[in-house]
């Protein structure tokens, strides 16, 4: 830069604080946020470079930008500061006193960016090291192991903790900052969270081969399930939800079972009929340890949802296991 530019930057940089609000005649940049008054770190590492390897368009290479626009970069710190940093001549591009002066700083302030860079890679290294699920019973046993598998294929380093428990368990361990990510199977998302449709289930009323419902032609009736002592989850469960909500009212309990499994080997046991999920009864259905009995006029589908504290979307592992549950 020849002493005619030195003075041309200085002179815009002058004008510019003068434009800005800054003090006449002084060349001081108005007084702002940091942000608008110190370079930022894409400046400050092409200066250290042309300080390192004494040409602009050397360093231009180093930093992945073209000549021009270094030479641009370097204009517009000039101005904002108010002071020329650079001279360039046919031998190549050597620092001013200010220049140097800056360099200087500009190095610490890099340095302290590294370092802050670093630290938060070690925080993202220590919340990707481990996975804590929560989910409701029938998505902690027929779905998530299979997600859990594939997503230890891509995160092999991550611990995985998962916790099983009914839909308002899940909420719960969610708001209270015990899980990262949830998953719920109720017709509702619980208050507090947000959510994405991962699944869709339906729920089919069982019995085993020596019920008489088991034998019987005609598809029951609402009043006749509304009105039967069935095997059920507990209150707060998806499963027990998604019934009471379909027949209107309270479905009547034979047993309360805080297990999708022990509901199903009580049903299996000839205890009763129940209503659980088609994904939970596939394999005794096919082998006649249960039967499907028809139901008219009762809507039991749902929606199998990931849910997460309101404002705070997945990120890190449980981001990637929620990408694999819409694969």
């Amino acid at each position: 830069m020849t002493e005619g530019e030195t003075g041309a930057a200085g002179g815009a940089g002058a004008g510019h604080a003068s434009a800005a609000g800054g003090t006449p005649g002084t060349g001081r940049p108005p007084v702002g946020s940091l942000a608008h008054r110190v370079p930022d770190l894409g400046a400050l590492e092409l200066l250290l470079a042309v300080a390192r390897l004494g040409s602009l368009g050397a360093a231009a290479r180093e930093v992945g930008i073209t000549q021009p626009a270094a030479s641009s970069r370097v204009r517009s710190m000039e101005r904002q500061l108010g002071v020329a940093l650079v001279d360039r001549s046919p031998r190549g591009s050597r620092l001013t006193d200010a220049g140097a002066l800056v360099t200087d700083w500009a190095r610490r302030v890099v340095e302290a960016a590294e370092a802050f860079d670093a630290g938060a890679q070690a925080l993202r290294d220590r919340r990707d090291s481990r996975l804590r699920v929560a989910a409701s019973m029938t998505i902690a046993e027929y779905l998530l192991p299979g997600w859990l598998l594939a997503l230890r294929a891509q995160r092999p380093d991550t611990a995985v903790s998962l916790l099983a428990g009914n839909s308002t368990a899940v909420a719960e361990r969610l708001l209270t900052g015990e899980a990262d990510l949830g998953f719920v199977e109720g017709l509702t998302v619980p208050a507090g969270l947000d959510s994405a449709v991962v699944a869709h289930d339906r729920l089919i009323v069982v019995t085993a081969p020596g019920h008489p419902w088991a034998r019987r032609r005609a598809p029951l009736s609402a009043a006749e399930l509304s009105t039967t002592p069935l095997i059920l989850r507990e209150k707060g469960s998806g499963t027990r939800q998604v019934l009471d909500a379909a027949l209107g009212g309270l479905a009547r309990p034979l047993i309360e079972l805080s297990s999708t499994t022990a509901v199903k080997a009580a049903a299996v046991g000839g205890a009763g009929p129940s209503v659980l999920s088609e994904l939970v009864v596939r394999e005794e259905l096919a082998v006649r340890r249960l039967v499907a009995v028809p139901v008219a006029d009762v809507s039991l589908t749902r929606d199998l949802r990931a849910v997460w504290p309101t404002g705070h979307r997945p990120t890190g592992p449980a981001r990637d296991l929620l990408t694999l549950t819409r694969t």
